[in-house]
């Protein structure tokens, strides 16, 4: 598949303030890549856009709230108008709910999936466009290992991750031939602010924001079409596709959901 170059590429990172997506900025950032920077907190944005600067490279700050549609479009069009076009986007701005699913309610559900799916599908749904036009570009969408396997309690966050993971399927599908590349990221527990009093079992191990960002800047370098991480992730991945019962004794054996302290 080759090893494309970032050098000179611009990417839009959403959730870039903290997390995989500070992570992951810096990585594209650190490759040739300008980076513009989505989130709510400018402050926080700024921080890493100093920090971008620091690489020689240029750096864009978006304060913007991902479930609202409007300030993704006015955002994505403010790159276009200063740099011209979106090579890659990195769609990364997520929030983590859990709650036994004899307590769901439809408003929980509804607050995961407004950041969790609707803020990736305006980010897409914004540059798409523009990579049309112009026959390129690179689509990650950074969901979770939760996206395929759901965990017990994990449910609002499962429904939204599962909804990003199979519109990545179909975008992978639906874009080959017209020069745009999909990726659809499914990390393990990541150690981020989101899962900091998620206390995991060893073979769960949380994984740094920083092995993920390694993980997406190889993958656009080499267009795979899928990311999953860590080894263990992996391998649950493959068991559970094979057996779902397995997948389940596996699960509830090693108490893979994790305990809230």
């Amino acid at each position: 598949m080759g090893n494309h170059s970032l050098q000179d590429k611009t990417a839009v990172v959403t959730g870039a303030s903290s997390g995989i997506g500070r992570a992951t900025a810096l990585a594209l950032a650190e490759q040739g890549a300008r980076v513009a920077l989505m989130a709510r907190r400018q402050e926080a944005l700024e921080k890493v856009a100093a920090d971008i600067r620091a690489l020689g490279r240029e750096a864009l700050v978006l304060p913007a709230d991902v479930t609202v549609q409007a300030q993704v479009q006015q955002a994505i069009a403010e790159v276009v108008r200063q740099w011209g076009r979106v090579d890659i986007l990195v769609s990364n701005a997520g929030t983590y709910y859990r709650r036994p699913v004899d307590q769901l309610d439809p408003e929980i559900i509804e607050r995961s999936m407004a950041v969790n799916f609707y803020g990736g599908l305006y980010a897409i749904l914004a540059v798409l466009p523009h990579m049309i036009e112009g026959q390129s570009g690179h689509l990650v969408l950074v969901t979770s290992l939760d996206g395929r396997k759901g965990l017990p309690l994990d449910a609002p966050y499962v429904v939204a991750k599962f909804a990003m993971t199979g519109l990545g399927d179909c975008l992978r599908q639906e874009l080959r031939g017209k020069g745009i590349h999909t990726t659809t990221v499914m990390p393990g527990r990541v150690d981020t602010p989101l899962l900091e009093d998620i206390q995991v079992p060893w073979i769960s191990a949380k994984i740094s924001p920083e092995t993920v960002a390694r993980g997406i800047v190889r993958a656009i370098k080499k267009r795979q079409p899928v990311v999953i991480t860590p080894l263990t992730g992996r391998f649950l991945y493959l068991i559970d596709t094979i057996s779902p019962r397995i997948g389940d004794w596996i699960v509830r054996a090693f108490h893979l959901e994790g305990r809230q302290s």
